[in-house]
């Protein structure tokens, strides 16, 4: 093992780009006259989450060399989230996404990645093998395997880790990323043979394992040797399984301005509930509340809450 290594609470490999949010609701990107720039992509959201409830965070991904990857480099470390496993790409530019926000429940995505996002071109040469198998939390997310050299990386880091607690798979497919379904679910079906916790939507859940109806889901899951099967059901709630316990909790509801961070959101809620070693049904709720809150704000990484503002509306309710 590297020497002096202190294990990070959470790990995550994916996606990190510049999110750039209109600042105006209800028009298209053709009318919006001015924006705010925010770090984002799904695997470095929810370092950041975690981070925001003290968890000693680090996001293994890459960057290009321009103004755009200098300035996630820093917001990482503003945001209290490792950076040393970033690397620079010299090809590649970073990815930037555009949105477009008409609330309550339609946000548009604009993502550009071409011809190449550096995050898909992690190496799995440059990935500390002893950081992954050490992290209580290690997270990754289906986009990685959508290309190489990502794809092996991913894999990679997956059998070093051995199908350790807490190895947590975000179902998160995007279909813009893939040439298929077929091709998403072939990936995704190797890559749940070494984690132990998979989290998605229904519509994920359909392309990971074939079903989604929540329960059915959830079983299938299971029975891919999944531990902690977690299904989200939008505004029936989300549902939770293990071999041995089913726990479904409500939704909390809120004024939606912006959800698209909110799954980010509850996956570092997540992280942080599993290594508190709370009940499943508190960490649901507590993950619920998180999320919800970011749906409230408009942008994704700088929305994330503390644990004291999580905490003030389980108590309250509002």
């Amino acid at each position: 093992m590297t020497e002096n290594l202190i294990p990070h609470d959470v790990l995550a490999i994916g996606r990190l780009g510049v999110d750039i949010y209109p600042l105006q609701d209800g028009v298209g990107l053709e009318k919006v006259e001015t924006f705010g720039k925010y770090l984002g992509g799904s695997a470095a959201n929810v370092t950041v989450a975690a981070a925001r409830y003290g968890r000693a965070s680090a996001l293994i991904s890459r960057v290009g060399d321009d103004p755009f990857g200098r300035y996630l480099l820093a917001e990482l470390r503003r945001l209290g989230v490792e950076n040393r496993y970033v690397t620079v790409d010299r090809d590649l530019k970073t990815p930037v996404t555009f949105c477009e926000i008409f609330p309550p429940d339609d946000f548009p995505l604009y993502f550009y990645r071409e011809p190449k996002a550096p995050d898909l071109n992690v190496e799995s040469s440059e990935i500390d093998l002893d950081a992954i198998r050490a992290a209580r939390v290690f997270w990754l997310t289906v986009t990685g395997l959508s290309q190489e050299p990502s794809r092996h990386a991913h894999l990679s880091a997956l059998q070093a880790r051995g199908r350790a607690d807490h190895t947590v798979l975000d179902l998160d497919y995007r279909s813009m990323f893939w040439s298929e379904p077929a091709e998403a679910s072939a990936q995704i079906a190797h890559a749940l043979e070494h984690v132990t916790v998979a989290v998605g939507n229904r519509e994920e859940c359909l392309v990971a394992v074939g079903e989604s109806e929540p329960l059915r889901a959830a079983d299938a899951l299971l029975d891919r040797g999944v531990r902690l099967a977690i299904v989200k059901q939008g505004p029936k709630g989300v549902l939770a399984r293990t071999a041995d316990e089913t726990v479904e909790v409500p939704p909390h509801f809120v004024d939606v301005v912006n959800g698209l961070g909110a799954g980010d959101a509850f996956g570092g809620a997540l992280c942080h509930g599993l290594l508190e070693g709370w009940d499943l049904e508190r960490i649901l709720r507590f993950a619920n509340v998180a999320g919800a809150i970011v749906a409230s704000r408009r942008e994704c990484s700088t929305a994330m809450p503390t644990t004291d503002e999580v905490e003030a509306i389980l108590m309250t309710g509002v």
